[in-house]
């Protein structure tokens, strides 16, 4: 929340307090979310391919452990490329934030207490995200690049805990939506007396 950022692009600015009809900083988490996801998930299933080849043969699905190593390489970095545009994108739009005012979160917290809980919590998922992709690089091109396993168990670990903060880090930016009405046109109407049914999205959007 930045009063001098709010008075630049104060012309510039919809109903839903952006420059732009439709947040960018959720989108981007979920590709986030999804990549690195998919990243732990898919070297999960080859890191336990032995005990699932059998499986894999009777479904007739023709999946080799190299290439779900490879699915969770090449995921891994590009959840590692995206979240530096994830967090771009939240630092700027959470300096146009007007969050409703006299409001508690489901945890208890004020709009700013979320706001910089949320903030520093996508700056330390992006460290661990860029910190575990050159840990896998490392485990894929030098440590164990002749093993048929190619991470180490630690590393799906640390992987799984990351979940448990994306978890958290989803339901602060839940509740900045939901409850404080950051950049959530509906929620800003609804504290303004206005029922959201009744206005068309052209009349929202200008479109």
């Amino acid at each position: 929340m930045n009063p001098d950022v709010l008075q630049q692009w104060g012309n510039f600015l919809g109903p839903n307090g952006l420059p732009y009809p439709v947040p960018l900083h959720p989108l981007f988490v979920h590709l986030t979310l999804g990549l690195f996801i998919v990243a732990i998930a898919f070297d999960i299933v080859a890191a336990l391919f032995p005990v699932e080849k059998p499986v894999f043969k009777w479904l007739a699905i023709p999946a080799t452990r190299s290439g779900l190593f490879d699915v969770g390489w090449y995921n891994m970095l590009g959840a590692a490329i995206i979240t530096f545009f994830t967090v771009a994108a939240g630092f700027f739009e959470i300096s146009l934030a007007v969050p409703l005012a006299d409001v508690k979160s489901a945890w208890g917290f004020q709009a700013l207490e979320t706001m910089v809980a949320h903030g520093f919590g996508g700056v330390i998922i992006l460290t661990l995200i860029v910190g575990m992709t050159v840990w896998r690089g490392f485990q894929r091109f030098l440590w164990r690049k002749d093993m048929s396993r190619q991470v180490q168990w630690s590393y799906l670990l640390v992987g799984l805990l990351v979940f448990g903060l994306m978890f958290v880090q989803g339901t602060l930016g839940a509740h900045m939506g939901e409850e404080f009405g950051i950049h959530v046109t509906a929620s800003q109407m609804i504290d303004l007396g206005i029922d959201p049914n009744t206005i068309e999205s052209t009349d929202i959007f200008g479109l």
